[in-house]
């Protein structure tokens, strides 16, 4: 597959959150609220690492039962609370190298809490190309944040 082009694309998803800018930022700062909401093979991931802070990591390992593996290694490069988050995430498929993304995440305050933007600019490698089940899974990761955000607080566990 050496001879064929890379391609590129990009797409923007806004969603509007009843809670703060701060509250919707912690869904992504905090490890187990970002694994409950982002992992859209939960009953396959092997393998998964939060280390939020610039130049920290986000990793996923995913084996599906056909024996494929995916991993998804994420490297934060600017993060202010409440504000902003920008990553650069590739995606490989066995040893298939498939994609590798850049993404801003802005939160904005709004009258009714906070507007979100989600704007990421993909490069496709080799032929591989799935535009719009990437938009499709973003948009359902992003719907599971809403319900993450709006989830009643845990109670402490009893004696």
């Amino acid at each position: 597959m050496k001879d064929i082009p890379s391609t590129h694309t990009d797409f923007i998803i806004e969603r509007e959150f009843d809670a703060t800018p701060e509250a919707v930022f912690q869904a992504w700062a905090d490890p187990q609220a970002k694994r409950r909401w982002s992992d859209c093979h939960a009953e396959h991931t092997t393998g998964y690492r939060l280390d939020f802070r610039p130049f920290g990591h986000e990793t996923h390992q995913v084996v599906y039962p056909d024996g494929r593996v995916q991993q998804i290694e994420k490297v934060f490069f600017d993060i202010e609370s409440a504000r902003r988050i920008v990553f650069a995430y590739g995606i490989q498929l066995d040893s298939r190298r498939l994609s590798v993304s850049l993404v801003t995440v802005e939160f904005f305050a709004h009258k009714h809490g906070t507007r979100m933007v989600y704007t990421e600019q993909l490069a496709y490698l080799d032929g591989h190309e799935d535009r719009a089940q990437r938009i499709r899974g973003t948009e359902e990761s992003l719907d599971r944040l809403r319900l993450e955000i709006t989830r009643p607080p845990r109670s402490p566990a009893g004696p």
